[in-house]
């Protein structure tokens, strides 16, 4: 199985040929949504291009990050386009303080919040 994605529309398509990748990739909007707020804080959802489960199921493939704020470097990852732009929402309701950030084992979004993680191996 393919590590490596391209996009068609929506849509992420596997490729075997790193090179036909590589020029997909650099010339490529990977963008699903970005999210200027107040604070200087962005939320950014983009498309990876290469699957983030590392062989462990389905591709991991478009990836949610905050830049900023409280939440910095929160980060959420998900298998498809829709997934992604809600997960986008979510991120922009957390940093207005509308959601907390959960945690679900074995949900198909791969959630990672550095600050949090850090504080549980402080605690342990």
């Amino acid at each position: 199985m393919s590590i490596l994605y391209i996009l068609e529309g929506k849509e992420p398509k596997p490729v075997d040929d790193a090179s036909e990748w590589g020029r997909w990739f650099e010339k490529a909007d990977r963008h699903v949504a970005k999210t200027e707020l107040r604070n200087r804080v962005i939320v950014s959802t983009v498309f990876l291009g290469l699957d983030h489960s590392f062989g462990g199921g389905i591709p991991i493939l478009f990836e949610t990050m905050i830049f900023g704020g409280k939440h910095n470097h929160y980060q959420e990852r998900y298998a498809t386009w829709e997934e992604a732009e809600a997960g986008h929402l979510r991120a922009i309701k957390l940093v207005k303080g509308r959601v907390r950030a959960q945690f679900k084992k074995g949900s198909k979004a791969e959630q990672v919040n550095p600050a949090q993680s850090e504080e549980r191996e402080r605690k342990a």
